[in-house]
């Protein structure tokens, strides 16, 4: 069912592959002004504008206050200086994908877009501007397209660019963040915060997109596949236009090369691939730093999102 779903969606988008089309949607969004050239790329995920709920102002619990979440469960850690360690649960992000929080006066988005992988912490201000993004429901790529609810343009969330509107070609701050096990944070951090359980009605801690991560396939996706015999959804490293294979880190456990230390430890299980986020398989942890230990911004994504929007990125294969 799931692939007819995804048939029938991409011969509908496919015969509208044309801005007007969501103009009745959007009709404060600027279609003239785009970065987008080919319209076909853009496809409708399935649930309307804010059909998945971006979260606004999330409250925070004590570390040792939490006992809802298991040790293996991925959560985005954002670590920064001066200020008290924040985990942000996977199990809440997988149904929210966006939640708009402000650390220390800093308004700041962090993001999971599950059909890539992808997640990424981005300071929300453009110049004296402070944005809100929500999900608009569309992908490109297979990626979320994101939108700001000041301007309503459109956002490409792996990339961190505004790609329709106002706002188009404005790229968002990158802040170093990263995927870990809930049992690496609460270790390193016994003092630290977690985002506590949403008030509303979703089965957290569930994954929705059972063994997604094991698929020969992306969903909605009709881009090419990664060069170099990689899988489209095996895991890669993306450090700016520059990616490591996951597999390569794991097996070489550091890797220092290009400016770049990436280091691998094992504990962190796959949000997509069991039906219960906790058993999912040990794909393991990533930090990247600079030489001088200091942690970069960088993401984990799937193979064939960094080939669909770095097709001239540079691929860092076993030596």
């Amino acid at each position: 069912m799931l692939r007819l779903a995804a048939i029938l969606t991409l011969i509908a988008n496919t015969a509208v592959a044309d801005p007007n089309f969501w103009k009745h949607e959007w009709p404060n969004t600027d279609f003239e002004t785009t970065s987008v050239e080919n319209w076909v790329e853009v496809l409708s995920g399935g649930p309307p504008r804010d059909g998945i709920p971006a979260l606004d102002d999330p409250t925070f619990i004590d570390v040792a206050n939490e006992g809802r979440i298991e040790e293996r469960e991925p959560v985005i850690t954002l670590e920064l200086q001066g200020e008290v360690p924040r985990a942000y649960p996977i199990r809440y992000l997988m149904w929210h994908e966006i939640v708009n929080d402000e650390v220390a006066g800093r308004p700041i988005a962090v993001t999971f877009c599950p059909l890539c992988n992808s997640g990424i912490t981005f300071d929300r201000r453009v110049g004296d501007q402070v944005l809100t993004f929500g999900v608009s429901g569309k992908l490109r790529n297979s990626d979320m397209i994101m939108f700001d609810r000041e301007t309503e343009s459109w956002w490409q969330q792996a990339i961190g660019e505004g790609i329709v509107g106002e706002l188009t070609g404005v790229e968002l701050q990158t802040l170093p963040s990263w995927m870990e096990s809930w049992a690496e944070f609460k270790a390193r951090n016994p003092d630290g915060l977690v985002m506590d359980q949403p008030n509303q009605r979703r089965n957290y801690g569930a994954n929705p997109y059972v063994q997604y991560d094991s698929s020969h396939r992306p969903f909605l996706y009709s881009g090419e596949v990664p060069p170099h015999g990689i899988e489209p959804l095996a895991r890669v490293v993306r450090v700016g236009e520059v990616a490591w294979p996951m597999t390569r880190i794991a097996q070489e456990g550091e890797i220092s090369e290009n400016g770049v230390v990436l280091s691998w430890t094992a504990g962190q299980a796959s949000a997509l691939d069991t039906q219960n986020i906790w058993q999912g398989r040990d794909v393991g942890t990533v930090r990247v730093r600079d030489g001088a230990g200091v942690d970069l911004a960088h993401d984990v994504m799937f193979a064939f999102a960094f080939h669909a929007f770095w097709p001239d990125g540079v691929w860092m294969l076993a030596q």
